[in-house]
Formats: structure tokens, C-alpha cells, sequence
């Protein structure tokens, strides 16, 4: 009776250990985790590896929306590199701009009679689905908010369903963006005003600030004007520049002396590039 009593004392407390330990490495996993997220970063909250519901139509190749690069202002997206692997989303993905640049994993789900079955594409946001409150969210107003609605080239479509599908079904997740090349800044501007458009980002692809130094100044924070496009009134000619870039992760990456001392508006400069 007395061994039978210790065992089961025994065994009780080894539970209860062993309960207590996993909890507390859980929470000190979920503590250390949001940690290093920054806290002004909407973007930042969305897993990279949690898949969601969502849904999905397309445009023709021929869509004039293609012609001046989006609502992000990436202009050419064939030069700028993205190609036909882009997207544009609704408002209640699209964040006012700041998503521009992150990379999304997109599946086909459910519609078996129109799915091309395990296949997926890697698309980068690139534009904006505007809402239509001429039609209600089931019918022609696929982007009103709530909804979260991928429109993709009709190339990525068919990559993962048949074009006769319509507005499908589809799962989503944000993934890392692989780029080739560095960080490319684009400065156009006028005087004083200087707007930089910042592309080819890899990691987490969407960034949330922007520092420019020129050799006679000190790190000064730019503003963002529109989706990727930064912006700062300062006299930053005839000098170097370096550029500093912070992700939506919080990893920054500084390129010194990108854009040499004879720099003219209208050119691309190529930095460095955050690790994958």
C-alpha cells in the first residue's frame, strides 16, 4: 500500500514538472519572439509561415495598370524585375502602401474542378486593389474591405488554376523575398526635394524607414511619399550618398557611399542587400 501510494506521488509530480517546464519554455518562446518584431510595423504581425484564406481573380497582360508599374510606383516591372510574378491586393492587405515589396506564397484551394493540383507561385506585391462599393463584396466588389483578394497577371493565374475558375479560393502566406543584386535606389527629384524609390529588397521585402546621409550631413530620416517612394527636402548635391534601410522585421541594412559625388537625378544605384 505504502509502494503503491510513493508511485503514484511519484508519478503525479513528474507530471506536474514536466507540465510546468513546457509551459514556461512556450511562453518564454512566445515572450522572445514578438520581442524582436517592432511595434509600429503592421506587416511585421503576419507569420511568414502561417497559411490564410483569401481569394484570387485576374487582369490581362494588356491591363494599362502594368504600363506604370502600380500602386507602389515600381514603374516598369518587367526592367524593374519583378516581371509577371506580382499582385496587387485589397485594401484590407494592402496597408496603405507599406506591404509594397513583400513576397507571398499562393495556393489554389478547394475548387478541385479548377485547381492545377500541387502546384503554388511566388508573387510580390506591386499594386493596389481599389474597393468598389458599386457592387457589394460577394458580387463585382472582390476588394471592399473585409475582403482579402489577390488580382494577379493572368500568367501567375494559370500557374496555379484554370483561367475559367473566376474569383478562387486560395490559401496565402508571407515568405521571404530572394532577390539577385542589391538594393536599388532610384533618385529623381528637383533642387532640393529628393525622392528616393527603393526596390529589389529581399528578407521580409517591405520596408517601414529610411535614412539618407550625404559626407556633409548627418543620418536624416526620410518620409514615405507613396508605396516605396521616400522622399526629404535637404541639399544633398555634390556629395556622397549612403542610405540606410530598416525592413518591416526590424533588420536594417546601411550602404555607404551608394550613389557617388557627381550623382544626377534620374539615376539607379545598386547597395547592399539584407540576408535571406
Amino acid at each position: 500500500m505504502l509502494l503503491t501510494t510513493l508511485f503514484k506521488f511519484k508519478l503525479t509530480l513528474t507530471i506536474t514538472t514536466l507540465f510546468t517546464l513546457s509551459s514556461l519554455a512556450t511562453s518564454h518562446y512566445s515572450s522572445s519572439s514578438s520581442s524582436q518584431q517592432p511595434p509600429s510595423s503592421p506587416s511585421s504581425s503576419t507569420s511568414l509561415s502561417e497559411w490564410r484564406s483569401a481569394h484570387a481573380t485576374y487582369y490581362a497582360a494588356a491591363d494599362p495598370r502594368d504600363a506604370v508599374g502600380g500602386a507602389c510606383g515600381y514603374g516598369d516591372l518587367m526592367k524593374a524585375g519583378y516581371g509577371m510574378a506580382t499582385v496587387g491586393l485589397s485594401e484590407a492587405l494592402f496597408e496603405r502602401g507599406q506591404i509594397c515589396g513583400a513576397c507571398f506564397e499562393v495556393k489554389c484551394v478547394e475548387e478541385l474542378k479548377w485547381c492545377i493540383p500541387g502546384t503554388s507561385i511566388i508573387v510580390t506585391a506591386t499594386n493596389f486593389c481599389a474597393p468598389n462599393y458599386g457592387f457589394d463584396n460577394e458580387g463585382g466588389g472582390h476588394c471592399n474591405p473585409p475582403n482579402k483578394h489577390f488580382v494577379l497577371p493572368i500568367e501567375a493565374f494559370e500557374k496555379i488554376a484554370i483561367w475559367k475558375a473566376g474569383n478562387m479560393p486560395v490559401q496565402y502566406r508571407r515568405i521571404q523575398c530572394r532577390r539577385e543584386g542589391g538594393i536599388r535606389f532610384t533618385i529623381t527629384g528637383s533642387g532640393i526635394f529628393l525622392s528616393v524609390l527603393i526596390s529589389n529588397v529581399a528578407g521580409h521585402g517591405d520596408i517601414v524607414a529610411v535614412k539618407v546621409k550625404g559626407s556633409r550631413t548627418g543620418w536624416l530620416p526620410m518620409g514615405r511619399n507613396w508605396g516605396q517612394n521616400w522622399h526629404i527636402n535637404a541639399l544633398l548635391q555634390n556629395q556622397p550618398l549612403s542610405f540606410e534601410v530598416t525592413g518591416s522585421d526590424g533588420k536594417t541594412v546601411t550602404s555607404y557611399n551608394v550613389a557617388p559625388k557627381d550623382w544626377s537625378f534620374g539615376q539607379t544605384f545598386e547597395g547592399k542587400q539584407f540576408e535571406p
